[in-house]
């Protein structure tokens, strides 16, 4: 599925493990009834704001609110913790994916030139405060 969402810019099986296993890292999956992952989003908590890494959905379940019920139990899970802001970068031309960030509160802070590799794509990153409700 990480190949698919995300081409060239793909975490590899190593990087992904390493990710998902790291300190102050939060992760989860969306199952259907027959075990299979249709999605997947994970963030890393610092100890004062918490980053997410990645959001995911299985192009065949986008569109159904998956993504948005994995990020609202993440930064429910990181506002429990105690993070105070959480902080993301998305690709410029990603318009369903700015339109769930802003939807759920995130401002744009600027824009990252050339963030995605290898295709050198911009990035917006944004930011959503997480002490107040």
């Amino acid at each position: 599925m990480e190949v698919e969402l995300f081409g060239a810019a793909a975490w590899s099986p190593q990087s992904l493990r390493e990710e998902i296993t790291g300190p102050g890292r939060t992760y989860v999956g969306a199952v259907l009834p027959d075990g299979r992952l249709v999605g997947y989003a994970g963030t890393w908590f610092d100890g004062y704001d918490v980053q997410v890494m990645t959001v995911g959905t299985d192009a065949a379940h986008q569109g159904r609110g998956i993504a948005r019920r994995m990020l609202v139990h993440l930064l429910d899970a990181a506002r429990t913790a105690g993070a105070a802001a959480a902080l993301l970068e998305v690709r410029v031309d990603n318009d369903p994916a700015i339109h769930l960030y802003e939807s759920l509160g995130f401002t744009r802070l600027g824009r990252r030139r050339g963030y995605y590799q290898p295709e050198n794509a911009d990035a917006w990153t944004m930011r959503r405060d997480l002490r107040a409700r």
